[in-house]
């Protein structure tokens, strides 16, 4: 049984092992160069992540993975977050998840990216919509908002009882993309009776995984850009004082602190509850709660922190904007705020309030 001491020693070794490739403290010149470029991501830092066996946190030893818990893959995320990796490790690790054991070895490697391609309204956190069918051998049907799709070579996708894996250039299979606000892309994925196979099991828990990992990554991002603004606050003059000291910008940062304390308590909490509750219905109210508080928080801010570096924080030279154009991608992601409200205001227990 994993004790609180070995669990606290496995996040601090995750957290550590992101220093590499994901540190607290980088310049962001990697992620503003790859901006508005497809695919987007760099192949070569994906094949890293992977070596390092992030891919397969959460895949079972049995497979090939580490089969470590949804605390230690949020606490990687959230690492992520903080220096805005754009590699698609969230989505790929969803998919990581339900790919059977022999297409694994080379999706765990980097060798080859498969992405889950589950949405088929726009509004919508049902990855059991059957408007994609499965029948023959072949798919047909039409997926929407797949990120970073323009990096993937096979799109694992949703179908009524299953999924069906599918590769990128396979006859009947049109990707079109569209760019993101910070400078990803995402994918509309039409299949007019393309090949593909049949994988039996079902989407809904790695959605959830995903979703948590969403939210972890929300934190570190709004966890960063704080830090950065904190920063600027300190070494900033205006009137021959820094402007740290000036009371009113101290109320604004010390309302946003809290924003990101919050975030923070809700998202470990809900962390923990994937790991450890046997009840679907709570941890799934877990992962509403912390992604519709992560969403919130993550826009305020963002928003709040470009707004105290003043006139600089509104042009694109400045990092807060950067953070602030990931969030507007994210926070909608996997179920925005008011989706995952609504969600949660079904499940939650009676008198359990946010």
């Amino acid at each position: 049984m994993t004790t609180a001491e070995d669990r606290g020693e496995s996040l601090r070794m995750i957290r550590d092992s992101a220093a590499g490739i994901a540190p607290r403290t980088s310049d962001l010149k990697r992620i503003r160069a790859l901006r508005f470029n497809e695919p987007g991501f760099d192949r070569s830092v994906w094949r890293e992540m992977c070596e390092m066996g992030w891919l397969g946190l959460l895949v079972p030893e049995d497979q090939g993975g580490s089969g470590l818990g949804v605390q230690e893959f949020c606490a990687l995320t959230e690492e992520l977050g903080a220096a805005l990796i754009p590699e698609p490790l969230i989505a790929a690790a969803m998919a990581a998840r339900l790919l059977p054991s022999d297409a694994l070895p080379d999706v765990l490697s980097g060798e080859r990216i498969v992405l889950p391609a589950w949405q088929e309204k726009p509004l919508s956190i049902d990855v059991a919509a059957g408007g994609t069918v499965f029948s023959g051998g072949k798919v047909a049907g039409k997926k929407v908002f797949i990120p970073m799709a323009a990096g993937a070579d096979a799109f694992l996708v949703t179908v009524p009882g299953g999924l069906a894996l599918v590769e990128r250039d396979a006859q009947g299979v049109h990707l079109e993309c569209q760019t993101t606000q910070d400078g990803g892309n995402s994918g509309t994925l039409t299949l007019d009776n393309a090949a593909a196979a049949f994988v039996a099991g079902d989407a809904g828990e790695a959605f959830e995984t995903a979703c948590m990992a969403t939210s972890a990554y929300l934190l570190g991002a709004m966890d960063r850009v704080f830090g950065i603004t904190l920063d600027y606050l300190k070494t900033r003059e205006q009137f021959g004082r820094k402007i740290g000291s000036f009371q009113a910008l101290q109320h604004r940062s010390a309302d946003l602190k809290i924003q990101v304390s919050l975030a923070r308590a809700t998202v470990n909490a809900a962390a923990r509850t994937q790991d450890e509750s046997g009840d679907a219905s709570v941890r799934k109210a877990a992962v509403s709660r912390a992604k519709a508080r992560a969403s919130d928080a993550a826009s305020i801010v963002t928003r709040g922190c470009i707004q105290l570096h003043g006139g600089i924080g509104y042009t694109d030279a400045a990092d807060p904007g950067l953070f602030l154009r990931k969030t507007m991608v994210l926070a909608p992601a996997y179920g925005s705020a008011a989706l995952h409200r609504a969600r949660y205001r079904d499940l939650a227990p009676v008198g359990d309030e946010d």
